[in-house]
């Protein structure tokens, strides 16, 4: 039995794709369908369903898409109440795909509508489970998170539903079947997910350690909520987008697709219901921008940062991007809800320099340079890591205030006096540096390589290194 993970980097998104006898099936795809619907007619196959594990958090799924355009039929498991057209399925109904089978196992506690696949082959052998983000490798999901669309639904209700849904569900099946998740490491879905993004279930109940046998309940409940961070803010909008139902990717893009001169793009950026996305590399948007943009660099967890810093997911927003990647920034946006791109700088930043409008720039040092200014000088340092990071090695005399908590501290920073900011290698301080910008800071300097350049090249005092794993 052959099944395709299509793993998105970015946003560290597994979807599958499975294939039988000219009949496709895709579990969890993203917003994009296109690519999934291209996979399918290579096969000369139709896509006959679209299965979703859960309400997804971390971004909008495609199945409403793909069923407008190939007449997919969309299967949630049981408990799940859609606002539009789709079967809702029973603890353990089959579904036909050509000669294999699916069958549909009810694993509530990351979500209560949350169920997993498993995969059967045409001999009848199962080879594998689609555990969405009931089971990940190396963690499990996260159960904090539908509590903030239904408030009854406390962590402590669903991490006790997942203790049971693993113990009654997923460890009594075979140790030799196929482990595929939704999400690898990097996903904002669980705590300590592993690199890997599959394994076999043998495995995952010898190392796994919410997987345990010894372990009670109240125990599980202890470790798994232990270490949780605050989920990001638009994680509820993109569960209510995929319960409810949402616009079509096609009239998004549609509608995004303005490009504007310089003249053009000046007179609506200074309107306030406006904001300027650059999502250029942090070395180039450093060098000059565009005064009161934002800088989210598209090579880098683009979109989850965008969720985390644009706290309106209805912003509307006017983009910066480097030539031809216009289309790649709207959909990427789009993935995590933020559907009202306005219009894009037609020929980029270069096209505003060209045409004589006001730049601004922002100064940034190397690990050497910060080690020389420290030598005759105090300065505040601020680390934007996160906390996790921060306190498992960090500068001595240093402050940590987490980037996706920046707005929040702005009053920390000083007025009057030099600082210098920094990440581990400089993308999210660059954002960081742009917001601090943007509230009219300009007594901070940024490290271009991060805490990663200043620990290898350096011998600023640092605090003694602890793995991260032994925090939780």
């Amino acid at each position: 039995m052959k099944v395709e993970q299509i793993y998105t980097g970015c946003i560290a998104h597994a979807a599958y794709y499975i294939e039988n006898n000219g009949e496709a099936a895709i579990f969890d795809p993203l917003r994009e369908v296109q690519p999934y619907i291209d996979r399918a007619n290579r096969d000369n196959a139709k896509i006959k369903y679209v299965f979703e594990t859960h309400f997804h958090a971390d971004f909008v799924s495609g199945h409403l898409d793909l069923k407008a355009k190939t007449g997919a039929e969309i299967v949630f498991g049981p408990t799940a109440k859609p606002g539009y057209e789709a079967t809702v399925a029973t603890d353990g109904q089959f579904f036909d795909l050509g000669n294999y089978k699916i069958k549909v196992i009810h694993t509530p506690g990351h979500t209560m509508e949350s169920s997993t696949y498993l995969l059967i082959d045409e001999n009848g052998k199962e080879h594998g489970i689609i555990s969405g983000d009931t089971l990940f490798i190396g963690d499990v999901g996260r159960p904090d998170l539908a509590q903030h669309v239904i408030a009854e639904l406390t962590q402590d209700k669903l991490a006790r539903h997942l203790y049971h849904s693993l113990r009654e569900k997923i460890m009594p099946l075979s140790d030799d079947l196929i482990v595929y998740p939704n999400h690898g490491a990097g996903s904002a879905c669980g705590k300590n997910m592993s690199k890997e993004t599959t394994d076999t279930l043998g495995n995952q109940k010898r190392t796994n350690y919410a997987l345990r046998p010894d372990m009670t309940e109240d125990e599980f409940v202890e470790e798994l909520l232990t270490g949780l961070t605050t989920p990001p803010g638009y994680f509820p909008k993109n569960v209510l987008m995929n319960l409810k139902g949402y616009e079509s990717l096609d009239k998004v893009l549609e509608k995004a697709k303005h490009p504007l001169t310089a003249d053009q793009f000046e007179v609506i950026s200074e309107r306030k219901d406006v904001i300027i996305l650059d999502t250029r590399n942090a070395t180039d948007f450093a060098t000059a921008f565009i005064p009161n943009s934002i800088n989210i660099g598209i090579d880098g967890s683009f979109a989850s940062w965008v969720g985390e810093m644009i706290s309106d997911i209805n912003q509307k927003i006017l983009l910066v991007a480097e030539s031809g990647r216009e289309e790649e920034c709207m959909i990427r946006l789009s993935r995590v809800g933020y559907d009202h791109t306005i219009g894009y700088l037609e020929g980029g930043f270069a096209k505003w320099k060209n045409a004589g409008k006001e730049i601004d720039s922002l100064k940034r040092i190397s690990a050497e340079q910060l080690e020389q200014i420290l030598a005759t000088e105090e300065l505040s340092l601020f680390d934007v890591r996160k906390q996790s990071e921060f306190d498992s090695e960090h500068l001595i005399d240093s402050k940590n205030i987490p980037l996706n908590q920046i707005k929040h501290y702005l009053d920390v920073f000083p007025k009057d006096q030099l600082f210098v900011i920094y990440c581990a290698g400089g993308y999210r301080s660059m954002i960081a540096a742009s917001i601090l910008k943007q509230n009219g800071f300009e007594n901070f300097v940024e490290v271009s390589g991060g805490f990663n350049d200043i620990a290898k090249v350096t011998k600023l005092p640092k605090t003694t290194y602890v793995c991260p794993s032994t925090m939780l």
